[in-house]
This record gives structure tokens, sequence and C-alpha cells, in this order.
């Protein structure tokens, strides 16, 4: 048995989409909606044969900061980060060196992305640093 995707709702499809994109190498599917349900997203795939759905609907709450004062739906959230709680905690990306984290963490931070922890070697043995994508859910980016 295998994964077929992983899904994550977002407020902002398109940004998220390019974001994907350009710093994990993701390649998106054709736009896919749904106007009864008010209902648009993209399949993202990866050379790993790894696919994220970017979903987005209208009545979907967002609230990185835990409550709704924090987004108005048109506000940059990117200095807010999901707080910790039961579920879904981060997605990782392998970059296959430890020279590879530390380049893309670089240009990463370089772009304005928040960068939350490392690169460092961590506790289990993983080199790695840590960031939030632009709607603060954390990304491992790993050796």
């Amino acid at each position: 048995m295998t994964i077929s995707h992983i899904a994550v709702w977002v407020a902002n499809l398109e940004e998220m989409r390019l974001f994907y994109e350009t710093w994990f190498g993701a390649r998106s599917g054709a736009k896919y909606e749904n106007s009864k349900k008010r209902f648009e997203s993209y399949f993202l795939s990866f050379d790993s044969g790894i696919r994220i759905e970017l979903m987005k609907k209208d009545g979907v709450a967002f609230s990185p900061c835990g409550d709704e004062s924090c987004f108005s739906g048109a506000e940059d959230c990117s200095r807010f980060v999901a707080p910790e709680r039961v579920g879904y905690a981060h997605l990782a990306f392998s970059t296959g060196s430890e020279a590879a984290v530390d380049d893309l963490t670089k240009r990463l931070a370089a772009a304005g992305t928040p960068i939350l922890s490392g690169p460092r070697r961590t506790g289990d043995g993983y080199y790695e640093s840590v960031i939030a994508d632009p709607e603060g859910n954390l990304v491992e980016i790993t050796a």
C-alpha cells in the first residue's frame, strides 16, 4: 500500500502553489474548480511520486494564530506559525545532502521566508532546517 496524496486546506491557493513550485520543485496539474461547491484545488507532484493536494473552499476557517483576528484574507500571514496541536505537524522534504539543506535554507531566508530553526543536527541524527510556508505550515528541509 502507498500513500496517494496529502491534502492541505489553504487560504491563498495561487500563492501556495507558486511557493511549492518555486522552492520544492513541485509540478502543478490543472486547476480543478467546482463552482457548485465553491471548491478549487491543485495537485502538486514531486519527483519522488508523492503528491500534495492544495484545496480552497469558501467557509473553511483559516486561523494561524488561534483566532480570526489575525487573518482577514488579504493580510500577509507569513509571520504566523500554525500552533502545535494534535494532528499533522509538518511536511518534510529531503534534499539529499547537508550542503543542499544549507543552500536552500539560505535562499529561502534571502527571499523572506521565516526560518524557524537550523540548519542543525537534531538529537535523533537528522540534519535539517524548519521553515514556515506562506500560511504558517511547518516544513522541514532534511539531508
